[in-house]
């Protein structure tokens, strides 16, 4: 009984069985790259008929663009023949025999018959999994462009909300400074009006009192301290409209030609019950007289400027003014011989409400120079000043003129 020649055929039916019915595609070649075998998975792969390939040359099976470089590598795996399992190296592609291309995976081993070398390349096809992977790569490029865009879109609303908040923070301030700018009007319109308030009243009912001819000189006084505190009070209430108006944008400008030294000496004149005892406007004019400007802006600069130098200063003072067109600019100077303003406080001159300290005890709103201040803003024009403590101030404002074609006739 034969055993071992059994156990010979034996494996060798095993060894073909697997060659044959192995679901890999299985080719076997020599040291020159000849095909000596190829397993049925292996022809069904590449589209051939049984025994096609044989005596065929491995770059057969290569897409032509890839064959050259495949020889270099194959005669480099010739000279270092080693194990390469699936997965590994570079990324591969087979050609069938009707030219299509299809990617593919190879593993590849050797073995040697009497010093001859021959390699055995173990194949799949893994279009399917390369589909499965352009879908994920698909299905990640759109996950990625749709988080993109909801990120965008976050970062969108995020920054609405906090442009929303920016605008609201700003409305709130807006509402609370309103509010602070109510409580200080009333506060100080209380103040400011009850003085020439009582003033008017007390001076009515002392004229009462004088019947007699000889009591004329002091009716004229009480009727005179009257006609004060009305012009006062005047003043007062057009600082808190003006201001009123400005802080809601309610102001639009009417350019006209205006005579400078006839008109300023008319505002001028509207002061007079205003002055303090002794206490005289020296008006000088230089230049060309006719500017284009706005009136009422004009008049209140002029009326603002000279009372704050008036009530400023004691009695018997002198306040100048001068007015000088050139160049196509108003030049108005404003000196008085007053208190003048504290150096540390000259910063918050024009500020809206602002009383420096060392003029708490005398009548005033604090929006007066603030009023100014935005009229020649808005005619363009500019204000300076020089003050120096008990020597008295000096302010200097410049306007443009304006074109013709905008006077309102």
């Amino acid at each position: 009984m034969n055993t071992l020649g059994e156990n010979n055929d034996t494996e060798m039916e095993s060894l073909k069985a697997l060659f044959e019915y192995a679901t890999e595609g299985i080719i076997i070649a020599d040291q020159f790259g000849s095909i000596i075998r190829a397993n049925p998975s292996a022809e069904r792969l590449f589209g051939y008929e049984k025994d096609e390939l044989i005596s065929q040359k491995i770059e057969v099976l290569v897409p032509k663009k890839y064959s050259a470089s495949h020889e270099k590598h194959r005669e480099g795996y010739n000279k270092n023949p080693h194990p390469r399992t699936m997965g590994k190296g570079l990324e591969l592609f087979g050609k069938r025999k009707n030219g299509e291309e299809l990617p593919i995976e190879i593993s590849l081993t050797h073995y040697k018959n009497n010093n001859d070398l021959f390699v055995i390349a173990f194949i799949i096809d893994i279009s399917d999994r390369k589909l499965a992977e352009e879908k994920v790569k698909r299905i990640n490029i759109e996950l990625e462009l749709k988080v993109e865009e909801r990120t965008k879109i976050l970062k969108e609303t995020l920054h609405e909300l906090e442009a929303s908040k920016d605008e609201l923070s700003v409305a709130l301030e807006k509402e609370k400074e309103l509010n602070d700018m109510k409580s200080r009007f009333v506060t100080m319109a209380s103040h400011e009006f009850r003085t020439p308030l009582s003033t008017i009243l007390s001076s009515a009912a002392l004229i009462g009192k004088y019947k007699n001819t000889d009591d004329e000189d002091k009716r004229f006084k009480h009727v005179n301290r009257i006609k004060s505190a009305v012009s006062n009070m005047t003043l007062i209430l057009n600082d808190f409209l003006s201001a009123g108006k400005l802080e809601e944008g309610k102001i639009s400008v009417n350019y006209c030609s205006i005579n400078i030294p006839s008109y300023v000496n008319e505002c001028l004149s509207e002061l007079s019950n205003f002055l303090k005892t002794g206490q005289e406007i020296k008006y000088s004019h230089d230049g060309a007289q006719d500017f284009v400007c706005d009136k009422q802006f004009l008049k209140n600069i002029v009326i603002n400027l000279v009372s704050n130098s008036s009530k400023f200063s004691a009695e018997d003072k002198i306040i100048e003014v001068t007015t000088v067109v050139k160049n196509s600019e108003l030049q108005l100077v404003i000196k008085d011989n007053g208190m003048g303003i504290p150096v540390d406080e000259q910063k918050n001159l024009f500020e809206r409400f602002f009383r420096a300290k060392n003029a708490l005890n005398i009548q005033g709103t604090g929006l007066g120079l603030n009023i100014v201040a935005k009229y020649i803003e808005v005619l363009n024009g500019t204000i300076t000043f020089e003050s120096e403590l008990n020597q008295g101030t000096v302010f200097y404002i410049k306007i443009p003129s304006h074109n013709e074609d905008n006077i309102i006739n």
